[in-house]
């Protein structure tokens, strides 16, 4: 997730499109989907983004896209969690332990060519 959203309290949906990396009606959907992005109307009846939700959206396309949820698993993830902070933190410990069993594998891998096992 960006660390750094302009600072702007509203935002388009083409420029949510952008930060996020999908197209307006992937955005779309997940509103249909995720009843907690709730984006207010302008007069003009356009989108506008908050920046919670802009940060939610982040999340929700980590997690469908990186980390593999499926959309009701990424539903659920969200209403259990008590704020964003605590997905991200999941997130950041899920990282870290994948980096670690990557490590640990190519650690046995290399014990494994020092014993002539690389057959």
């Amino acid at each position: 997730m960006p660390s750094q959203l302009p600072d702007k309290l509203y935002f388009k949906i083409g420029e949510v499109s952008k930060l996020a990396d999908v197209a307006p009606h992937v955005l779309r959907y997940w509103e249909s989907e995720f009843a907690t992005i709730k984006p207010k109307r302008a007069g003009s009846k356009q989108r506008l983004y908050r920046r919670k939700d802009v940060e939610l959206i982040l999340t929700i396309k980590n997690l469908l896209h990186q980390q593999g949820y499926t959309i009701a698993g990424a539903k659920k993830l969200i209403s259990e969690a008590d704020d964003l902070g605590a997905i991200q933190r999941e997130e950041d410990k899920s990282k870290i332990l994948s980096h670690r069993l990557g490590a640990i594998k190519e650690e046995l891998l290399e014990i494994r060519n020092l014993l002539g096992g690389d057959k």
